[in-house]
């Protein structure tokens, strides 16, 4: 039976938007009650007992609410919140027998209350609807059939079909078809990307055209939507200190508001022999009602909330209102060098043919010593001619360690290696002062020439790095790689400093060096994430780029950029710094507007109208200012 109670409970959260709305219009109709209630008291077509019944009515309508949780707080010793001062100042108002004032206090305050719950569910729909990549059902092949199945109930290793204009429900690797999907909602890039066989597929993705069946190989749970969609949800639990400061402020102020209320009430007509008692007591009971601080503990939150959702909008996912804070006071950017700045692709950039060489014997030669290799070189090497015939049979080739290749075939002598390796067997090579991985080719003592093969830098990396120094932030690279292709790198990217040919674990004691130099600025490092988790983890704020793919960087880092794009930082800096800026406008308006207005209060020139209708006021501009945050 106490289960059955359970169910019908009206504040227990089910957390979804039905409960949500229902609350919000049982709050209508309490509003609307209550007004009708105070309307035919106010009428003058009654006695003036019935009168006053009408008015405590309408009061107990518009706020019976507030009331309970007061009286209930107080029993929890939690007795100093906004419902404890409004209910302290409305008694107070029915006590002196001010029962209008009492029941339109009430009534504003709760029509304010309801206006910023709407504004909150708004701005929770409009996250909602961003992170619209949560699929309804998958269409799973069974025996033959297509059967829709929810897509938690979908095992790994089935197969779906995902037709064109369908979501793509869960993570798995495509086995047939090619379509062009849609991967806006969670990368907020708006290219679409080309899926074929073999390629991973993600969840939330849309399917443009073609049709494409797909072997799951991650759980619903596991899959990337869900996952996005956890962490944009949970992303208040992890509080900012601004947010934590604003629960410590009311525990410090309502105490010394009602303390000077007391002294408002008592003092004057004690200490002025003309000063009545009533009216002190009025002026002492306004002053509370204006002493409430709603503004700030319904905007700074919102707030927060706010930025996360116009910062995932962009693909940028932020885990915590914290990082927020300290992404707004980033001093310094680190970034690993391969995958974030680099696409970590090696591609062959130069041929040089030694004179009166044919580039394509050159090339020949390369490919055919190259193809035992799975080298990431050798690899580059061979795309350049896919066409090229494998060694002949007979063939007999040898890595030379530290060196390079070395292929014997037939009576043909094929080298192809680094510099070393062309002394080791005496052929005059010319030496190469080129950036990137140099290889030298020769063919029967006789030397052919080089290629060069090198990584190749993101379009976008130069302005992000460009982005950054013009917003006053430092940049440092941190590269596993060798100096000379660092060097170059940071030369071409215009980067500050960096530091090459560090291990994982070194990479973290350099962070720490700069951790330490930082001051009360914030280190942020940036980095593509399958070896950087101690990084990401050890720094102020660490943002795993292109995190698409990388489970452990999701985990470890702070924030993630869902494509691959080194400019989102910036954006992200960007939106923080805005958020805190709308942060700190809204506490400095709701303090300065309930300054004036207390005074006021104090020497009895606002009325207890008055003083509601400018908390409401103050809360819904701060409410407003604080959705300016969604737009990123």
């Amino acid at each position: 039976m106490c289960d059955h109670h359970h169910h019908h409970c009206p504040t227990a959260q089910c957390g979804c938007c039905h409960h949500h709305q229902s609350e919000n219009r049982h709050m209508l109709y309490r509003i609307a009650g209550a007004v009708i209630l105070s309307a035919a008291a106010f009428s003058g077509l009654l006695a003036p007992s019935w009168q006053i019944c009408l008015f405590i009515a309408a009061y107990f309508a518009a706020g019976y609410d507030i009331v309970w949780l007061a009286l209930k707080n107080l029993l929890h010793g939690a007795w100093l919140d906004e419902n404890a001062l409004m209910t302290i100042a409305t008694a107070g108002a029915l006590a002196i027998g001010e029962y209008p004032e009492a029941v339109l206090v009430m009534i504003l305050y709760q029509s304010g209350e309801y206006l910023q719950h709407k504004a909150v569910e708004k701005s929770k729909r409009s996250i909602a609807s961003l992170m619209d990549i949560r699929p309804d059902s998958a269409t799973v092949e069974e025996n033959g059939n297509l059967v829709r199945k929810a897509p938690a109930a979908v095992a790994v290793g089935a197969v779906i079909v995902v037709k064109s204009g369908e979501k793509i429900p869960l993570d798995g690797i495509v086995i047939s078809g090619e379509a062009a999907v849609d991967t806006s909602a969670l990368t907020g890039e708006s290219l679409p990307r080309v899926l074929r066989p073999g390629d991973q597929a993600l969840s939330g993705c849309i399917n443009t055209n073609g049709i494409l069946r797909i072997e799951v190989n991650k759980s619903f749970g596991e899959s990337t939507a869900a996952k996005i969609l956890e962490l944009v949800e949970h992303a208040d639990a992890r509080k900012a200190r601004t947010e934590k400061f604003i629960t410590r402020f009311a525990r410090y102020y309502t105490p010394a508001v009602v303390g000077a209320a007391v002294l408002l009430a008592v003092l004057p007509p004690l200490l002025m022999p003309e000063a009545s008692f009533s009216q002190w007591l009025q002026r002492a009971l306004t002053f509370l009602v204006i002493s409430c601080p709603c503004a700030l503990v319904i905007s700074v939150p919102l707030t927060f909330f706010a930025g996360i959702g116009g910062a995932s909008r962009n693909g940028i996912l932020i885990k915590g209102s914290n990082y927020l804070e300290t992404l707004s006071r980033t001093g310094t950017v680190v970034f690993d060098k391969t995958g974030t700045l680099t696409r970590g692709v090696f591609e062959v950039s130069r041929i040089i043919p030694q004179d009166g060489v044919d580039k394509q014997e050159l090339l020949e030669a390369a490919v055919a010593a190259e193809n035992i290799s799975n080298h990431p070189i050798a690899l580059s090497i061979r795309r350049t001619m896919p066409s090229a015939n494998p060694v002949a049979a007979d063939g007999k080739a040898e890595e030379v360690a530290g060196m390079g290749v070395r292929l014997t075939c037939g009576n043909n002598e094929i080298l192809a290696g680094n510099l070393k390796m062309m002394q080791a067997f005496k052929i005059a090579a010319m030496p190469q002062p080129i950036n990137g991985t140099v290889v030298h080719v020769a063919k029967n003592q006789r030397y052919l020439g080089a290629l060069v093969i090198s990584d190749q830098i993101k379009d976008t990396a130069e302005n992000a790095v460009r982005r950054l120094h013009r917003m006053g932030i430092d940049t440092v690279m941190l590269s596993g790689d060798t100096s000379q292709a660092a060097e170059n790198v940071t030369h071409q990217l215009g980067i500050d400093t960096f530091r090459a040919g560090l291990l994982p674990g070194q990479k973290v004691a350099e962070l720490e060096k700069l951790i330490g130099k930082s001051g009360s600025k914030s280190v942020v490092f940036v980095g593509d994430g399958i070896n950087d988790a101690p990084v990401l983890t050890r720094a102020d704020v660490g943002i795993a780029m292109g995190a698409l793919g990388s489970d452990a960087a999701v985990e470890a880092a702070d924030a993630v950029i869902m494509d691959d794009n080194p400019e989102k930082i910036a954006e992200a800096v960007k939106a923080s710094r805005k958020t805190m800026n709308i942060v700190r406008q809204n506490i400095i308006l709701a303090l300065a507007v309930k300054g004036a207005f207390l005074l006021l209060g104090a020497a009895g020139l606002m009325t207890m109208w008055g003083a509601v209708f400018a908390d409401v006021g103050v809360t819904m501009l701060a409410v407003l200012n604080a959705l300016r945050a969604l737009k990123a």
